[in-house]
């Protein structure tokens, strides 16, 4: 028996004293509260809790299928709820050990070598996923893997009541949390079927829970509180759950507030980031919100520190909606207690003058002590038994009398726990915890970075809502005396933490090996720095990365008039600044801006500018403060005009890269940032995404625009100039014009396209949208050769709404994509593609440099040979260099910087600026 089975305390579910495993839950939720289940709010559709016991059942009769067997770890990759919770239950149901890894976005041979550490991690776990290129790669490669759907499929030939669930002992593990909120190996904290119904029973007591109770989770299952705190214990209770995507909260922070009063929520979570935010937001709303929040019980915050200016303030502000002064109740919990394990139900009276809220008092059983160095120590049923397979974790994890140390330091008053600090090497931002060393060793690999000399640690400036992060760092001797390869490196180290993490860095600071503290044994003292930092010790180097930033900028130039000085400080708000420090002519892509930070400006704008709408394209056409006030002002678009500024720092000639056959330029941002701080990057889009824009009606329409765009930007050569894919063939016409008005073309590249356009008569409308589809993230590269003949039986729109299908919310939210928009956008690509059918390449330029990668639908042999047809259109030697990746992926995230190592460097001897 384990030792928790006799603490559980049953009683609490008082219609069943028979509950042995997490399953029973739901069988009991099935039966003794009809009607009552969960809504996924985005799409609209309730699932009872019979009707997710019936698919779950199902769903467990495909793992079976599949060869899962009890005591096997079952990694859940799906994002959507909708695909995940019946999983979850499967493996509840069927004595599988659920786990729920962090979503893994990178690029493909990425998300493979984080499932092959998972593998290792978890002992041979079985990876369900929703991602049809990753399950193809993923068992390729060896790994246990199935897709969900070949699961349902696997499952629906079998009635639900002849699927018999497994009955786990109490002591076996049901669930697998991992520790960190980063793609980093993490350590794998074991639930076991008692810890999970001690925690709920417990919670169920604390909270008051009833099947008349409305919970809302806004939080990726990842997180243990999206999991235990807002599914199963409101499954617990019978009560009603509604779920929505993290993104639906994040692009619009009051959609918290809105989707409590249309739900008529009674009990929510998060993080306190979001109370901040939803302050900030009401703060500029000019019109009161149209909600009701009387009947909100509890807005349970946890995951980080609680400021009592924040807590308060969010009550306040709220009030006049019918939220009661002590609905908010700040906790603590860890995924190693089940989550929410202790709340203070006195908020915000006994707080009152202290800067951070107390986390309160624990839930029944579970004790806490504080040890003599000060830190918070916890014993009771709902804690973990340990770590899977890292018995050094779990010995540093317990004490000799087997009490869990939770590594934050904190003081007992009256009973309440009032958290001080940590002692461990974390980083908690936005509720989710983050491992400095996980960061450190991915900045330390990156050029231009003096090894051992990284570090990742957190501060909390006065006033915010959440930790910042700073990320230090010395610079090879090389780089640091070159102020131009300084900022590119600066940049970089900013750009790679939020690919890596998903959000920038407050702070990147250069700083000399001298002002790294470390211990007699080599470690980097992250606290002194901390602390050497908010003293003012660093504020020297500070002030010169400020200066350099600034600079390589183009200096500051202050915002004229209401317009451009509104949108400085917007601007401010989505990259952190200060807005009295953004200049009127900075560009938003300059700053680091990225596809979510659009989505995030457009929606600021639209709340400060009522009637004022900005698209991708739009701020493509207008990235700074000024030019996007002008299109403000104006109320419509700015004329048409091909040239997107997507970097503009540097001495080095301009390089100008035409579209791919997408007709946007989206994929060119990542590559642009390489260049920071070495030359100007213009991207070239097509005519058609503006308001009153129709697409291009020829091919030498279309040249002789960019021509003219491009002399007007640089009005004299050498020029340089690139295209990728189709905006080879289009670069190389432009080179021509260029020669022939007896300008210099010193450069001209062609990325992954041979001068003969391979079976461009196959692009009818199907293939074109199947294959922007696969560009900009919406399908996978399996897709792109079955999806066509199935789409060709279809209307146009039936189409288009297919593929809008098979995207994940995620990466539509990202892009701000729906379906007329995604419409637009494949209407244009087409008219690009029908265009190009009657292109055929003639005559010459003076020098041709190829890059190309693997080919997606001929052999290395075929594509070599139709690349050097090249040599016939060159009146020099070609260079040809293969770059690694596929033609979907060589300008992405993972193979981006080499793509840049080898386009620079060529760029560089065609010059002459070696």
């Amino acid at each position: 028996m384990s030792i928790h089975e006799d603490l559980l305390p049953r009683a609490l579910f008082a219609s069943n004293s028979d509950l042995g495993s997490v399953g029973d839950l739901l069988f009991q939720a099935a039966e003794q509260h009809e009607g009552k289940g969960l809504l996924h709010a985005t799409t609209g559709q309730f699932v009872r809790y019979s009707e997710l016991r019936d698919e779950a059942l199902r769903m467990l009769g495909g793992l079976r299928e599949l060869g899962v067997v009890p005591g096997q770890v079952v990694a859940l990759l799906p994002e959507r709820g909708e695909d995940f919770i019946p999983a979850l239950w499967a493996c509840f149901l069927g004595g599988f050990i659920a786990c729920a890894p962090a979503p893994i976005t990178d690029s493909l041979n990425e998300r493979v070598a984080r499932l092959n550490q998972l593998d290792e991690l978890l002992d041979r776990p079985f990876f369900v996923t929703d991602d049809l290129a990753l399950t193809t790669r993923a068992a390729e490669s060896g790994l246990l893997v199935a897709g969900i759907e070949q699961a349902r499929l696997l499952g629906a030939t079998v009635a639900p009541h002849e699927v018999r669930p497994y009955r786990p002992s109490p002591s076996e593990v049901a669930l697998t949390m991992l520790t960190s909120g980063s793609t980093g190996v993490a350590k794998a904290v074991q639930l076991t079927h008692a810890n999970l119904l001690a925690a709920l029973a417990a919670k169920i007591e604390a909270l008051t829970l009833t099947a008349g109770d409305v919970m809302l989770n806004w939080v990726s299952f990842d997180h243990v509180a999206a999991t235990i705190e807002t599914h199963l214990l409101p499954l617990a209770a019978g009560a009603v759950q509604v779920h929505v995507p993290p993104s639906h909260v994040l692009a619009d922070p009051l959609e918290f507030p809105r989707l409590i009063s249309e739900h008529r929520v009674t009990i929510t979570f998060t993080p306190n980031f979001l109370l901040g935010l939803v302050n900030a937001e009401l703060d500029r709303l000019s019109e009161p919100l149209d909600v009701d929040l009387s009947a909100v019980r509890h807005v349970i915050s946890g995951g980080e520190a609680n400021p009592v200016s924040t807590g308060v303030g969010f009550l306040d502000r709220l009030a006049p909606y019918g939220l009661h002064g002590r609905a908010l109740w700040p906790a603590f919990g860890m995924t190693e207690t089940c989550a929410g394990s202790i709340y203070n139900k006195e908020f915000p009276i006994a707080d009152a003058g202290a800067e951070f809220a107390a986390v309160g008092r624990p839930v029944r059983g579970l004790d806490i002590r504080i040890a003599d160095d000060g830190e918070v120590q916890l014993r009771g049923p709902m804690i973990t038994p340990g770590y899977r397979g890292n018995p050094v974790a779990n010995a540093a994890a317990f004490t000799e009398d087997g009490w869990f140390r939770t590594g934050d330091l904190g003081s007992l008053r009256d009973g309440r726990l009032t958290l001080a600090g940590r002692n461990k090497d974390s980083i908690v931002v936005n509720g989710v915890n983050y491992f400095s060393h996980d960061l450190e060793a991915v900045i330390t690999a990156m050029p231009g970075v003096e090894p051992s000399f990284v570090a990742a640690f957190a501060i909390r400036p006065p006033g915010s809502d959440t930790e910042e992060l700073v990320v230090a760092f010395t610079a090879a001797p090389e780089v640091a005396a070159d102020e131009a390869a300084l900022y590119r490196v600066v940049t970089a180290v900013r750009d790679r933490t939020a690919l890596h993490w998903g959000f920038r860095p407050a702070l990147v600071l250069p700083l000399p090996a001298a002002e790294f503290p470390k211990t007699s044994l080599g470690k980097i003292q992250r606290p002194l720095m901390r602390r050497t930092l908010e003293s003012g010790g660093y504020a020297e180097h500070e002030s010169a990365v400020t200066d350099l930033v600034r600079r390589k900028l183009g200096g500051y130039t202050a915002p004229e008039g209401p317009t451009e000085e509104l949108l400085a400080e917007l601007y401010g708000q989505v990259f952190g600044l200060d807005p009295a420090t953004v200049s009127a002519t900075a560009s938003f892509f300059d700053l680091g801006g990225t596809s979510v930070d659009v989505l995030r400006l457009r929606r600021l704008v639209e709340q400060r500018l009522p009637g004022t709408e900005v698209t991708v394209p739009q701020l493509f056409g207008a990235p700074t403060v000024r030019l996007l006030a002008t299109r403000v002002d104006a109320a419509g678009d700015l004329p048409y005009d091909p040239i997107v500024p997507l970097q503009t720092s540097g001495s080095g000639t301009p390089l100008f890269c035409v579209h791919p056959a997408g007709a946007e330029v989206l994929v060119f941002v990542a590559l642009a940032k390489h260049f920071t701080g070495e030359r100007p990057f213009y991207a070239l889009r097509f005519r058609g995404f503006g308001a009153d824009e129709e697409p291009f009606g020829s091919w030498d329409e279309m040249v002789d625009c960019y021509v003219d765009a491009i002399r007007r930007t640089q009005p004299e050569g050498p020029y340089a100039l690139t295209g990728y894919s189709l905006g080879g063939a289009i670069a190389f016409d432009v080179a021509k014009r260029l020669e022939a008005a007896g300008e210099r073309v010193d450069f001209y590249c062609s990325i992954d396209l041979p001068p003969h356009i391979p079976d461009i008569d196959v692009f009818d409308f199907a293939c074109t949208a199947t294959n922007l589809a696969l560009f900009v993230g919406l399908t996978n590269v399996e897709q792109l050769e079955t999806l066509p003949p199935v789409l060709r039986g279809m209307s146009q729109e039936d189409q288009l709404a297919h593929l809008i299908g098979l995207a994940s919310p995620a990466r539509l939210a990202e892009l701000d994509l729906d379906l007329a928009q995604f419409s637009e956008w494949v209407h244009i690509a087409h008219a690009l593609v029908t265009a190009a059918k009657t292109y055929e390449p003639t005559g010459t330029v003076e020098e041709v440099t190829v890059l190309y990668a693997s080919p997606l639908r001929w052999t290395e042999e075929d594509w070599t040979a139709r690349m050097r047809r090249w040599d016939e259109h060159s009146r020099t030697p070609v260079r040809y260099h293969p770059v690694p990746g596929e033609h979907h992926t060589l300008l992405g995230p993972e193979f981006v910087a080499a793509v840049h190592e080898v386009l620079s460097g060529e760029l560089k001897r065609a010059l002459g600026e070696d």
